[in-house]
């Protein structure tokens, strides 16, 4: 299995057989090996891997990183007990480790879209804009019930939309650039400019 975290650029596209193919820019790693998780201390099998400078972090995480270095983020993959060994504790992670046509699963978080009605949270449909209605096209409508005078719990109402967890599944790396640490992606991934991303190939 191979990973390694990254931070999104931009969307933008490239020509392959004179075909036009959209693709995401990342800038991934290189990233550090901080820890190595083991299920004899700590119940399961991990590698933990910082990205991105940061000038100052807290003493616990001094503490943690010891003279591996000040990152921004730290973040953990799940691996098999048989591929624990296969990593130490300072190890540097690069694009390298990736190639053309690989095919990827990357996670992040997606765009924050704030307070939200139902019509753009949920898709609702809306009231009709005749009869008697005014100014309740985009209202929910009756939330209630007559079993039980309480309102269900998971019923879609409006709220904070966005920023969740997202993972897009089986998209190809076109290219790997590792001058600049650079890999595009076919197709769109979560998040806005500057957001995270944990890639993981499937072999």
């Amino acid at each position: 299995m191979a990973f390694i975290l990254g931070e999104k650029i931009k969307m933008s596209q490239t020509f392959k057989n004179e075909m036009q193919i959209p693709v995401t820019l990342i800038k991934a790693g290189p990233v550090i090996v901080t820890q190595i998780k083991n299920k004899e201390k700590d119940n399961y099998q991990a590698v933990q891997l910082g990205f991105g400078e940061k000038k100052k972090i807290n003493k616990p995480l001094q503490g943690h990183l010891k003279d591996l270095g000040k990152f921004r983020w730290l973040r953990e993959f799940r691996v098999k007990e048989n591929e624990t060994d296969k990593f130490k504790v300072g190890d540097k992670i690069d694009v390298s480790i990736f190639k053309e046509g690989d095919i990827v699963d990357v996670s992040g978080l997606n765009k924050g879209k704030g307070f939200q009605g139902v019509v753009k949270r949920h898709g609702f449909h809306g009231g009709p804009q005749t009869h008697g209605q005014k100014n309740r096209l985009r209202a929910p409508g009756s939330i209630g019930s007559t079993a039980f005078q309480r309102v269900v719990k998971g019923r879609r109402m409006a709220g904070r939309m966005g920023s969740e967890r997202i993972t897009v599944k089986n998209l190809e790396i076109v290219t790997v650039d590792p001058e600049n640490n650079i890999i595009e992606i076919k197709g769109a991934v979560p998040g806005r400019k500057g957001t995270l991303l944990e890639i993981k190939s499937k072999r």
